[in-house]
């Protein structure tokens, strides 16, 4: 049992917890105990791609961890929250409605390589302990800014006032509220033609260790008020997307017996942005003793290898016609 599942997680659902139920329906079709881990945490209030990895794919969960990721995120104007999220306590309020175009005008500034202060609500540890256990505490939390690289940022394009997203076409009990109320045409955003957004819908290309909240929280600040996110989904992390998620009634219906090609993806699907590198049957032998192999005609870089057969070996790194495991796969 070595592949992923690319879960859609839902809103509500943790990471540890969509870890769990994977290792529970593993169990209920009968697979007995399986090595489970995710490639990234996606907070509770976020829904969207969530890689969980299984058996020898939990290998890759380092370079998952490492990839970089989209995502669609709503800043409500107006409001900013402790946790700059929809359910912190309010910290700061203005009156102060940015036009389309401004918010156009300050997104090059968040666009390339920029440094962030995380959210005192984060994973990051102060002093051994994690941020959001102090400041759950009421402790003062200093967080010191970070360099990340934003790839992309930009609106998501508008349709009769309303911000068109992922989350728009989510559909039954993983639709975001968010996502609900647009369809029902009750979306704050006017047109952009308005003079104030109430909220804009954005879409973002970033790397490890970016904070969207964060990044909202700053864009309000350069638009001269405050805001929080009151909408994350996640629709890209590594070489995954929601083409390849699948629903947790989905997931269920694998432990009452539906066929595993229908959710698992098989391991190299986490490698389609490593180039595979076929190797003979005696350098196959050798790698997967952990050898290093020679006389090898490739360009320098990292590979997977592959045998005859066609099954992941390792992954290895070439230089100068050598070839050494990064990281072998047992299968």
């Amino acid at each position: 049992m070595n592949g992923w599942i690319i879960l859609d997680k839902p809103v509500g659902l943790g990471s540890t917890q969509a870890v769990g139920a994977v290792k529970r329906v593993c169990r209920e079709a009968g697979l007995g105990k399986v090595k489970v881990g995710h490639g990234g945490t996606l907070d509770p209030l976020a829904s969207g791609v969530l890689p969980i990895a299984l058996g020898e794919a939990t290998k890759l969960c380092g370079r998952m961890l490492d990839a970089s990721k989209v995502y669609e995120f709503t800043i409500a104007f107006g409001t900013e929250t402790a946790g700059l999220d929809a359910e912190g306590e309010v910290v700061a309020t203005s009156d102060v409605r940015p036009t389309l175009a401004a918010v156009e005008t300050v997104l090059p500034r968040f666009t390339g390589p920029i440094e962030q202060v995380p959210p005192a609500f984060s994973a990051i540890k102060v002093g051994g302990r994690r941020a959001y256990d102090l400041a759950r505490k009421g402790e003062a939390v200093e967080m010191k800014a970070r360099a990340v690289t934003v790839f992309s940022l930009e609106p998501l394009p508008f349709r009769g006032g309303v911000g068109v997203g992922a989350g728009e076409i989510a559909q039954g009990p993983l639709a975001h509220p968010a996502a609900t109320s647009q369809q029902a045409g009750k979306s704050r955003c006017p047109s952009p033609e308005g003079e104030g957004l109430e909220e804009i819908t954005l879409t973002a290309h970033v790397s490890k260790g970016t904070y969207i909240r964060s990044l909202a929280r700053d864009i309000a600040h350069a638009l001269g008020t405050v805001g929080h996110v009151a909408m994350l989904r996640r629709t890209k992390a590594g070489p995954f997307d929601l083409s390849h998620a699948i629903s947790l009634d989905k997931l269920n219906a694998f432990g009452q017996g539906a066929a595993q090609s229908d959710v698992i993806l098989p391991l190299e699907a986490g490698l389609v942005d490593i180039p595979a590198l076929d190797l003979s049957p005696e350098a196959a032998g050798a790698i997967r003793q952990g050898r290093v192999w020679t006389g090898v005609g490739t360009h320098d870089g990292l590979y997977w290898g592959r045998d005859a057969e066609n099954r992941p070996v390792a992954l290895i790194e070439a230089l100068a016609g050598t070839l050494k495991v990064v990281r072998g796969f047992n299968l």
